[in-house]
């Protein structure tokens, strides 16, 4: 999947200016697809001259004019070329799983402080979407807007991302405790210099 096809779906739901397109990022897409606003910027531009978005002028009487993009035809047919498209496995690359991986040979200290971290931030996440599927459905239940919703796109990428930071959470909080019981069991370091100057005296 490239960052066109991101862009595109985001546009579906109606016109963005590329503001409103990094901040449609960071609320919902970024569940699946993480870009910066530069990256957002320059993929407008390339998908406008490819005739995929088009773009218009809004003239603002208070603020600097601004540009808004719609996805065209051509736009639609190459997301749908993409829709049929058979989709790679995913796979995790997450620099924390290194550390997790190392930190009894490297130290536990700083590893449980960064999956705290982690979890405190999974967990502000989970409130923001929690907030935004209540939005996105309305008065409406669960059930009834999955059935019945207009546009549920949004929604069911919302719910796998909801999915992901509590598991991402738990995982982290049950990691971090574990690694704080060995800690207090045997401080990283002290037990194995012990058996080390034994080994050293043994030498001798």
């Amino acid at each position: 999947m490239a960052l066109r096809h991101a862009v595109l779906a985001a546009l579906l739901d109606d016109e963005y200016s590329g503001y409103q397109l990094a901040k449609a990022f960071d609320i919902g897409v970024a569940n699946f697809w993480h870009a910066l606003p530069q990256q957002l910027y320059a993929e407008l531009t390339k998908l406008e001259k490819e005739g995929l978005v088009a773009g218009r002028e809004v003239v603002q009487e208070t603020r600097p004019n601004k540009r808004l993009f719609r996805v065209t035809d051509a736009g639609r047919a190459e997301l749908e070329r993409f829709a049929a498209a058979a989709s790679k496995p995913s796979f995790i690359r997450d620099d924390l799983l290194v550390k997790v991986q190392a930190a009894d040979r490297v130290g536990t200290g700083p590893v449980i402080e960064q999956l705290e971290e982690r979890a405190a931030a999974a967990d502000a996440k989970i409130g923001m979407l929690n907030e935004l599927l209540r939005h996105l459905r309305g008065d409406a239940g669960e059930d009834e807007f999955l059935l019945r919703g207009e546009r549920i796109g949004p929604y069911l990428t919302c719910l796998r991302g909801l999915s992901f930071e509590r598991e991402h959470r738990d995982w982290c909080l049950r990691i971090a405790a574990v690694l704080r019981k060995r800690q207090a069991r045997e401080p990283h370091g002290q037990g194995r210099s012990a058996k080390g100057r034994e080994a050293g005296r043994g030498e001798r």
